[in-house]
């Protein structure tokens, strides 16, 4: 192959066409051969720049193109600007157009032209491996999906996002399917009584005469709102529909419910009939259950007023039940906390793990270097990365998914922390760490003194802000200029930052949305962020055997907190030590031998070996 080859496609089809004599007429006729429908045009433009092929039937003459000029399969196709763009005209009998575009992607360029079965081959193992993934919790996640049954609440004191999972269920990474609201607003009472508790819990100084223990922020609030949403929805849903509820009237609906055992057990035995087992998320609602009726400082307990919006629920709560709770309010509030702690103690004992946290990345994990096959991701990326000038969007987006998969590695940073990162172009005026502390996130900025991108985030950004990992003390450190990084950071907030805003207002984070025109704000919430995330190992890390595309064998979605898991168990395989894996995820080395000494042994092992091996190499 000839070295002195042009890397843009034009100029390479145009070289290749020289060398074989061939004139664009000349090569028109030799490929409308194969390709009646071709119109001259076409390659009139791929010769002057103006389009590339990105049909799969313009894909097909090219092919042509390179068989005529024996060239290898898919050597001009490689020299195209875009190429991470999956091409234009797959049909696909029974599939809509939506789930198409999200198939397109993974499909190969001769889809159409393979045997019917060997067409239901590749779908069925793209929907599996890239789409939706092959674990169990997945296959629960796609059903729960279709079942939308929370109450939404309207005008609450506090700002939360659409299907936002907790933040304290981040070592997992579970973005609940359930928690997607459903279409029933819930009634102005018990929105009203659920706005009241919000207030609570999140004002900063209570009421005179109230007495409160620890306060939530606006994502714990965002949370509990959320989970009680699931509660007092899962009561109105009908018992005949798939939910399979307990169908209470939505007036009868109120906050006072949840100080009867009989609201508690309905509904955790709800869960598991739903579920098929126990988990920790009917652990943390009974813990919930009695911090509500806590003697002194629960907001149930201190509202007896609650009381007269009881109205009797068939097999929840009878007229007895509520007579005795009016004459003794702090008696039943002291009975539901005595059964909810005796609850959560009998639960721990069979709760069980619906998704294995490590099961979508255990290729990476049980490699010799986590962090190198990883790496590969970013790797693919790079090789996949669009023409600027043709695709300034489209080569923003693979700019974007470049540093969510470098600043990831580097940082070991929880989600929040990561998608919360604001951002100061060099030359511009760092903020504070109180500043940064007041906002709760941290910044990327310019470091004059070190001469390099520095990450601060003040301790109270973190989940575990007390920890003894911090000390009070904030996070810092210098990015490492590797692999272009700093050039990537510098083109991406020069140019390809704006490109992605399209004149949208600039939320200050480092990592912002592609706006569209129905987007509303261009800063991530967790489930974007989430959504961003898995989308880029769809694309990029999920290695598809049909296409060729894809960089590692064996994995299936999942999202940024799995390169957590990749970094303790890295270094972890490297070093044995659990303090030194705790550094790289800002945690206790108690915290890192809790979750990842399954993948310790034959590493220890390993490592002892090699000391003890040194005695015979000596010999």
């Amino acid at each position: 192959m000839p070295t002195n080859e042009p890397e843009v496609f034009k100029d390479a089809l145009r070289y290749h066409m020289e060398r074989h004599g061939d004139t664009g007429w000349s090569l028109f006729r030799a490929v409308i051969l194969s390709e009646p429908s071709l119109n001259y045009s076409t390659m009139y433009y791929w010769l002057r720049g103006r389009t590339v092929p990105r049909t799969l039937k313009t894909r097909r003459v090219l092919k042509v193109i390179e068989r005529r000029y024996r060239l290898p399969e898919g050597h001009l196709a490689a020299k195209l600007p875009n190429r991470n763009s999956a091409p234009r005209g797959h049909e696909v009998a029974g599939v809509g157009a939506a789930e198409l575009r999200r198939l397109a992607w993974h499909l190969p360029d001769d889809f159409a032209n393979r045997p019917p079965v060997e067409r239901e081959q590749i779908l069925e193992w793209v929907r599996t491996n890239i789409i939706t993934g092959t674990t169990d919790y997945r296959l629960f996640q796609a059903a729960a999906m279709k079942q939308r049954y929370a109450l939404r609440f309207a005008d609450m004191p506090v700002g939360h996002q659409m299907s936002r999972a907790s933040e304290d269920e981040d070592l997992h990474e579970v973005i609940d399917p359930e928690l997607e609201w459903g279409t029933k607003l819930a009634p102005a009472r018990l929105s009203g009584e659920m706005s009241s508790l919000i207030r609570f819990k999140t004002a900063t100084l209570t009421s005179i005469g109230f007495k409160r223990n620890g306060v939530w922020g606006g994502e714990t609030a965002a949370q509990k709102l959320e989970h009680l949403g699931l509660l007092f929805g899962a009561m109105a849903a009908s018992p005949g529909g798939a939910v399979q509820g307990l169908g209470a009237p939505l007036r009868h609906l109120s906050l006072a419910l949840l100080a009867f055992p009989a609201t508690w057990d309905w509904y955790i035995q709800w869960r598991e009939r739903r579920r098929g087992f126990y988990t920790a998320w009917e652990v943390d609602m009974l813990a919930l259950a009695a911090s509500l009726v806590r003697a002194e400082t629960g907001w149930l307990r201190q509202s007896p007023q609650l009381v007269e919006n009881l109205t009797p629920i068939p097999g929840l709560v009878s007229a007895a039940d509520i007579s005795a709770a009016k004459a003794d309010w702090a008696g039943t509030c002291e009975a539901l906390h005595r059964h909810a702690t005796a609850r959560a103690r009998e639960l721990q004992r069979v709760v069980k793990v619906h998704r294995d946290p490590f099961e979508p990345i255990l290729p990476i994990l049980e490699s010799d270097s986590p962090v190198g096959e990883y790496r590969k991701i970013a790797d693919e990326i790079l090789a996949r990365m669009p023409d600027e000038n043709r695709y300034p969007v489209t080569a923003a987006e693979a700019v974007r998914s470049l540093l969510l998969i470098r600043l990831g590695l580097h940082l070991g940073v929880r989600q929040k922390n990561l998608r919360q990162l604001l951002v100061k172009a060099r030359g511009q005026t760092p903020s504070t760490e109180r500043q940064l502390a007041d906002r709760q996130c941290g910044e990327l900025r310019w470091s004059a003194r070190d001469q390099g991108w520095e990450v601060l985030i003040p301790a109270a950004a973190f989940k575990n802000a007390t920890s003894t990992y911090f000390g009070g003390k904030p996070f810092r450190l210098i990015l490492p200029d590797l692999g272009g990084l700093y050039g990537f950071i510098d083109a991406y907030l020069e140019r390809h930052r704006q490109a992605l805003l399209r004149g949208a207002a600039d939320p200050g984070t480092f990592f912002v949305k592609t706006m569209k025109s129905t987007s509303a704000d261009a800063a991530y919430n967790q489930t974007t962020f989430y959504e961003a995330w898995r989308l880029i190992i769809q694309r990029y890390g999920i290695y598809n055997p049909h296409t060729g595309r894809g960089a590692i064998k064996g994995l299936l979605p999942h999202g940024p907190h799995s390169v957590r898991d990749v970094l303790a168990t890295h270094i972890l395989k490297m070093t044995g030590s659990f303090e030194q894996a705790s550094y790289a995820i800002q945690d206790t080395p108690d915290t890192v031998a809790k979750h990842y000494a399954r993948f310790l042994p034959q590493d220890k092992a390993a490592l002892a070996a090699q000391v003890l091996n040194q005695v015979w190499e000596a010999a």
